[in-house]
């Protein structure tokens, strides 16, 4: 297991133990941080949502600028300031106690998270080769469920504990994650900034490239798979299956354990453009056969018929993911020009933010109003823009934003 997660010695190898250090506080994080907020803050469900749809929608508007940042300024540095920033963003949780300093501290957080992220990105193109960057990030991806999932064991000794100082530890793990995270990205080489912006040249010209918009949007769709597991299912097994509650977190652990142990190997065959565009419209056929089957657990039966269906639905559904991430990483960087890697990755990544906001709502009202013709439309957007993605490729492709080689 040890050789599959971890990448290569050298940089690789740090930027995954950066990635494990910030996810496992993460995990915990992620596990208390609504109750956190309603019984030691104080605060009500309403609250907590509206201030989370915001703090997102902000942070997904400042990717980009804080991408492009990391371009003009160097991403080593800037990746460093924006660890220090989620840091003390978590931190000040520690002391709000009211609505609109929560807000800010969210927005704070979820703007440092989503620049961070685009940051990392252009430091990982500056120290990896074109042809390993997708191998790299599997990696990286294996060690953040790993963390992911260790976090939420500590998170889940933090739930069992339900004392407010239990809670608050938990942001200080947190808080002290990002602080390993940023001492671990300062020990980086450092990555020359990009070349200064001729007379003429547009600040942001991410914005101005419609083909890489439309690429981007596409993934967005694709990533609405990413409430699934947290939200939409669970919901769909209480309300609408005769299974056990403890399936949900059975299929956590299954979803998690598949990235740690297969997501290097199933990134291994896209080495380009074409390998990238097969593996995404292959995860959009794979999730279609998973809404199918999510749906047929609600027909009438035994308990244990309805949770083999939610298993193998979770299974086909993390085969989907990974086939789908592969792919995604592939076609972010590829299209995106050299000198401005952050601010096109920042933009790439707005998928992330606006699936955590759309998805949910999205998502419960389709499937638990709807039913099974709802996983079945569900699964037919996931087919129809899985199969976009291949035209809307080469036309970015041919409007010159592929980076030369890595195609």
């Amino acid at each position: 297991m040890t050789i599959r997660i971890l990448p290569p010695p050298g940089a690789p190898r740090r930027l995954a133990v950066a990635q494990l250090s910030n996810s496992v506080g993460d995990g915990a994080y992620y596990v208390c941080s609504a109750l956190y907020f309603t019984r030691v803050v104080g605060l009500s469900p309403a609250q907590i949502g509206l201030g989370l749809t915001v703090a997102w929608a902000v942070g997904s508007v400042a990717g980009v600028p804080l991408g492009a940042l990391a371009d003009r300024r160097g991403p080593r540095g800037t990746s460093v300031l924006l660890a220090l920033a989620t840091a003390a963003s978590v931190a000040s949780f520690l002391v709000i106690r009211s609505f609109w300093p929560f807000l800010l501290a969210a927005c704070v957080y979820a703007t440092a998270q989503c620049g961070l992220a685009a940051a990392r990105q252009a430091l990982l193109a500056g120290l990896v080769p074109p042809v390993g960057r997708t191998g790299v990030l599997a990696h990286l991806q294996a060690m953040l469920n790993a963390g992911l999932a260790l976090g939420a064991a500590v998170g889940g000794l933090a739930l069992g504990a339900d004392t407010a100082a239990a809670y608050r530890a938990v942001f200080v793990l947190d808080a002290l994650s990002f602080l390993v995270c940023a001492a671990v990205l300062l020990r980086l080489p450092a990555v020359a900034p990009a070349p200064v912006r001729t007379a003429g040249e547009p600040r942001l010209a991410v914005l101005r490239d419609r083909p890489y918009a439309l690429v981007t949007l596409l993934n967005a769709v694709l990533l609405l798979r990413m409430p699934l597991l947290s939200l939409a299912v669970p919901l769909w097994i209480v309300e609408r299956t005769q299974a056990p509650g403890w399936l949900v977190s059975a299929l956590f652990v299954l979803n998690t354990g598949a990235v740690m142990l297969f997501q290097v190997r199933m990134a291994r065959p896209v080495t380009g453009l074409d390998s990238a565009r097969a593996a995404v419209r292959g995860s959009g056929a794979v999730m279609l056969a998973s809404c199918a089957v999510f749906g047929l657990s609600a027909l009438p039966g035994s308990w244990w018929a309805a949770g083999v269906l939610l298993v193998l639905g979770a299974a086909l559904q993390v085969v989907g993911e990974m086939r789908q991430s592969a792919g995604s990483w592939q076609i972010g960087f590829a299209l995106a020009p050299a000198e401005r890697i952050g601010q096109y990755q920042g933009f790439f990544g707005t998928g992330v933010p606006v699936a955590r906001t759309l998805g949910p709502l999205l998502l419960t009202s389709l499937l638990l109003l709807w039913g099974i013709p709802g996983w079945l439309l569900l699964g037919g957007v996931f087919v129809a823009a899985s199969y976009a993605m291949g035209p809307a490729v080469r036309r970015a492709a041919a409007a010159g934003s592929a980076v030369v080689g890595s195609a």
